[in-house]
């Protein structure tokens, strides 16, 4: 409807009111007004609708102890199921297949213990770790490093 229109569109929504039942006049009159709604709320004027303000921001942990591994525990003993990049267990060469038996003299008897001495453990931290390679035990020394920043 132009402007110059609204009075004899607003007596055509009474007509059809009266002509097809309150119900159709009420569903007519409801999409009119979604339909206005919809046309104020352009990009350009609705406050809501701004991606000025979004950015990208870093979230870092609490300062807990990263060495880098991914693990099972398998039969009692944790086992190394990989080595990320760039990490302390990489620096010290750690590998697939090496089994953690100890950290700091105390045996590794679960998945969670292992969990929590490292996690539990500061950024600088240098844990003795006892491995296992190939029957062969070794005793390495990694600084634990902080864990990484997510970006949101």
């Amino acid at each position: 409807m132009l402007p110059s229109e609204r009075s004899r569109g607003l007596g055509t929504v009474a007509v059809v009111c009266t002509m097809a039942g309150v119900a159709s006049g009420l569903a007519l009159a409801t999409t009119l007004m979604a339909m206005q709604v919809a046309d104020s709320m352009s990009s350009r004027n609705c406050p809501y609708h701004s991606t000025a303000d979004v950015r990208e921001i870093a979230v870092r942990a609490p300062e807990h102890g990263f060495l880098g591994i991914r693990y099972v525990f398998h039969d009692g003993v944790a086992q190394i199921d990989s080595v990320l990049p760039g990490t302390p267990a990489e620096a010290i060469a750690l590998q697939p297949g090496d089994h953690v038996i100890s950290i700091n003299g105390d045996r590794v008897d679960s998945a969670g213990e292992l969990q929590e001495r490292i996690f539990g453990s500061h950024p600088g931290a240098r844990p003795v770790l006892l491995i296992e390679r190939n029957g062969e035990q070794q005793t390495v020394r990694p600084t634990l490093m902080a864990w990484p920043a997510i970006t949101y």
